[in-house]
């Protein structure tokens, strides 16, 4: 009993960290639809784990139907774990999520499989998650990496990397990002790679002048 009490204490702080908006532990127990379904989910993953399969997709069902958050009884959710809004969130039945994950609005766990085999993506610790990303398949997102807003993921993510687009690509090592991901701020890859050509076609055109410079005039 103390340690569901120090899990669901623990839960409330992580709202008040990650989101702040949060004004109270009233408004927080009452008022966030991210931190019902996570506690809806723990409570029909017991009953999962446990062979009272049908009880728990009926809790699952109900967390939906109260939540607007679709969470498969059978996926496996880390500590400090976080829904911010939460509405459209998927989270499919194979899905393991690590300690610290923060997850917005509309992000979707999805299989690409119809075997009963591992089909959702793994998501390790410290992982940030934007608005409208979809992430399908068996795939790995390692350790503090971010999923830009409307990303479609559908390769391992390496850790302490930041993808976007879609299919999202690496855009390298971003350490300037804020931890609650900052989407206006989100590199672009194409576009970095189109500015690069750009500059090294300057860059050319500018030695080309030189070189033409340097060529004596005859007549």
């Amino acid at each position: 009993m103390n340690g569901m009490l120090r899990t669901l204490v623990e839960d409330v702080r992580t709202v008040f960290r990650e989101d702040p908006a949060a004004r109270s532990v009233a408004e927080v127990l009452f008022c966030y639809p991210g931190l019902h379904a996570l506690w809806m989910q723990r409570m029909a993953h017991a009953c999962w784990t446990r062979g009272l399969r049908f009880f728990a997709r009926w809790l699952s069902h109900t967390n939906r139907f109260f939540t607007n958050i679709d969470i498969h009884p059978g996926a496996r959710i880390g500590r400090r774990f976080f829904i911010d809004h939460g509405a459209g969130v998927v989270i499919g039945e194979t899905a393991e999520i690590g300690d610290d994950v923060l997850l917005y609005q509309g992000v979707v766990l999805g299989g690409t499989s119809l075997e009963k085999k591992k089909r959702h993506p793994t998501v390790g610790n410290r992982v940030v998650i934007g608005a409208g990303a979809i992430l399908l398949g068996p795939i790995t997102v390692g350790d503090s990496a971010k999923i830009g807003a409307g990303s479609v993921v559908i390769r391992d993510v390496p850790p302490e990397k930041t993808v976007v687009g879609v299919p999202a690509r690496v855009a390298g090592e971003h350490a300037h990002l804020l931890v609650d991901l900052e989407h206006a701020n989100l590199p672009d890859p194409m576009l970095d790679t189109l500015q690069h050509l750009l500059d090294e076609q300057q860059r050319l055109k500018r030695r080309l002048l030189e070189m033409e410079k340097r060529i004596p005039t005859t007549g």
